[in-house]
């Protein structure tokens, strides 16, 4: 079921933990972070008249797990010290605001705008194995509330196009998976909970993921070096490999949202396994054949 895509190198920036590619329309780029050095990327393809390239917003001086386009201009973002805004020059709006009670061994990880303007993110252990951690929801007004608790290191999370499941996964469970719980839009709450998609040894560990305009799950596959696509059921559709052994999270983006940029890393990697994976940390890029959903921004 593997199925090539031309996957190109649009950034050669070498991150060393590259997270959540996000299309922002406002500038006709992508925005992105590298975890570990806390930079704010924004990639701007070129365009007659524009060069384009990839230039750092800011780099708030702790680590950054996710970020996402403020309604308003600017971007909120998912820092370890808590949730963070900025300007659109990548400064900050302000002072971190962070959840009460939050530990002081856990920082925050991948992150995503739900469709009404509600900044969801979840903290991580530092160990990525002890079950500290929980998933957050920051809504517009700067309320911060929690809703999953018991997680070791949240990461991957998004909704399906009519707003009524969310998907997720804790990557620092013994066995990785990705959830389904019921959500209600206007309430901004989750409810039942099922298991979507289990993965078997070998297959790699579920990291970030996206939902195109099908309602289909789009899934990095870290250490297994590709990106699966299932159904809404569950059911594996296609099985698409990268050149590197670690991709982080894909997300479409371009005027059409029928391109799909996947961030990479080399964390973690020998020095031998750098020099056999040289594109590992760059942004790539593939054509799909399928287009993205339009991703709200936060509204606060």
């Amino acid at each position: 079921m593997s199925t090539e895509l031309a996957w190109e190198v649009v950034a050669e920036t070498g991150a060393q933990l590259g997270e959540r590619p996000v299309w922002e329309p406002a500038t006709s780029s992508v925005i992105w972070v590298d975890i570990s050095t806390g930079n704010l990327h924004r990639f701007t393809p070129a365009s007659p008249g524009r060069p384009g390239g990839d230039r750092v917003l800011g780099t708030p001086g702790v680590p950054v797990g996710a970020a996402a386009p403020r309604a308003g201009g600017g971007y909120v973002l998912a820092a370890a010290d808590g949730f963070r805004l900025t300007g659109a020059d990548g400064g900050p709006a302000g002072p971190p605001l962070r959840p009460p009670g939050m530990p002081d061994n856990v920082r925050f990880n991948d992150g995503a705008c739900d469709p009404a303007g509600r900044f969801w993110a979840g903290t991580e252990a530092w160990d990525m194995k002890s079950p500290i951690a929980s998933l957050y929801r920051l809504d517009p007004d700067g309320a911060i509330t929690e809703h999953l608790t018991g997680i070791a290191e949240s990461n991957g999370l998004g909704w399906s196009p009519d707003a009524t499941v969310f998907y997720y996964t804790d990557s620092g469970e013994d066995v990785s998976r990705i959830r389904a719980f019921g959500y209600d839009l206007a309430a901004g709450t989750l409810g039942d909970e099922r298991e979507l998609i289990r993965f078997g040894p070998g297959e790699g560990f579920a990291d970030g993921l996206v939902v195109d305009a099908d309602g289909c799950l789009w899934i990095a596959m870290w250490e297994a070096g590709c990106v699966r696509r299932y159904s809404p059921a569950g059911d594996l559709l296609g099985r698409y490999p990268v050149p590197v052994s670690r991709p982080t999270c894909p997300g479409f983006g371009g005027p059409g949202l029928d391109e799909l940029y996947l961030t990479t890393a080399w964390e973690d990697m020998t020095d031998e396994q750098r020099e056999a994976e040289p594109l590992a940390g760059h942004l790539l890029r593939a054509r799909p054949g399928v287009r993205g959903l339009a991703l709200a921004c936060y509204g606060g």
